[in-house]
């Protein structure tokens, strides 16, 4: 592999502050390590970008470099068991998206009752779609089954500019992409991560976008009604109205799907940002159609015009000011914003290292004021990250109690 330039939308996962994506999977017996590292390492022929590090390109921008060190994979034993585990990160070691850093970190820990395989990759590197795409190619090449081989061929999504354009102001950037601009990033404390996890049954899906349906004449889906439920029950608590008087919904959108120039198999962040706004007291008085609709209409805002002119966004504000700013780039609002990914349909049935699909897994991606809805047996699991400061205090029936991480 040569060394492939970052894309505008890759390098706004780089630098300090910058989540990785980040599972954990636990497995019913010991999966065999010999087998896991050989079908790894022919997995990786195909999937070369997750053995890469960053370099510098230019004053302006990064690519990734092959390099051998770029993937590092690590087996230890422990003699506590994975229920046992008081803190689900001991399973895991995070990248981190700098210069001459691994992006890729694989851990398989084998306990007692059996096997954790705990996987962190570079934001850069990987969306969503990728990172399963990966895996479920991984689990495959495990039982000596093809896969599809992915492109990632950044180059279709880097705009020819020839010069920036002129100075692009923080409200320009955010409406042409739904980037904020707003300060740096912080670096999260793992000790500090908490999320709260809820279970919406079928039944009560159904029943929420019923209701919302009722006062929408846009036909709206479940995730609209989950993304709208949110806003309106998360949102109002961790923003402060008195200094935030706008807030923001920040929905990402995979846009492999409306793209034609772009492979569905692409390797690397295919994602733009749809944001709704809504002040805070109509946020609070609302009906959850009201907020539904919104959020529809921002998603059906986006075509190739859009995500076409977001990357020219992003590319001008990187040449103009330097790598420097990427760190203080943010994709949602810091302050008074939600972000909301759909990841319920992940292939988690696919994950097979020869002991059979596993019996849990958990999201450790440490980004605070977001919120992740994962498959569940029934409905739908969504993990609500609360904002650092919040960490230890809920609202149950209104009133606010302390939780313990």
């Amino acid at each position: 592999m040569q060394t492939i330039p970052l894309s505008p939308i890759d390098h706004v996962f780089t630098g300090s502050g910058a989540y990785p994506i980040e599972f954990i999977f636990a497995y019913d017996g010991h999966i065999d390590t010999e087998r896991l590292t050989s079908s790894l390492r022919e997995t990786l022929k195909s999937f070369a970008p997750l053995s890469s590090r960053l370099c510098r390109l230019s004053g302006e921008a990064y690519g990734l470099e092959p390099a051998d060190e770029g993937l590092v994979f690590e087996t230890l034993t422990s003699d506590t068991d994975y229920q046992a585990a008081g803190d689900y990160t001991e399973y895991l070691d995070s990248v981190q998206s700098l210069e001459g850093q691994p992006l890729t970190r694989i851990k398989l820990t084998h306990t007692p009752g059996g096997s954790v395989l705990g996987v962190s990759i570079s934001h850069a590197v990987v969306d969503g779609f990728s990172y399963f795409h990966f895996l479920s190619s991984w689990s495959r090449q495990f039982h000596g089954q093809p896969f599809p081989p992915p492109s990632y061929e950044r180059q279709l999504l880097i705009p020819e500019i020839d010069d920036p354009e002129g100075d692009l102001s923080p409200d320009e950037l955010m409406a042409r992409s739904g980037i904020f601009w707003c300060g740096k990033r912080r670096e999260i404390p793992r000790d500090r991560v908490y999320w709260e996890r809820i279970e919406l049954s079928p039944t009560t899906l159904n029943e929420l976008l019923e209701e919302a349906q009722q006062a929408c004449e846009i036909r709206l889906s479940h995730h609209d009604v989950i993304s709208a439920y949110l806003w309106k029950n998360y949102l109002p608590k961790w923003s402060r109205p008195e200094e935030d008087s706008v807030t923001y919904a920040s929905i990402p959108f995979d846009f492999r799907r409306v793209l034609d120039t772009l492979p569905n198999t692409y390797l690397g962040c295919a994602v733009c940002l749809a944001v709704a706004t809504a002040d805070h007291d109509t946020v609070i008085h609302a009906s959850l159609g009201e907020l539904a609709k919104r959020l529809r209409r921002a998603i059906n805002n986006v075509t190739p015009d859009t995500i076409h002119d977001a990357l020219r966004a992003l590319e001008s504000i990187r040449r103009q000011k330097g790598l420097g700013v990427l760190e203080e780039l943010h994709v949602l609002n810091p302050t008074s914003g939600i972000l909301v990914t759909n990841l319920s349909r992940l292939p988690i049935q696919q994950l097979d290292f020869g002991m059979g699909i596993p019996r849990d897994f958990q999201i450790l991606t440490p980004a605070e004021r977001g919120a992740v809805i994962l498959p569940a047996a029934e409905g739908v699991d969504i993990r609500i990250y609360y904002p650092t400061e919040k960490r230890l205090r809920g609202v149950e029936n209104g009133a606010e109690v302390d939780r313990q991480p």
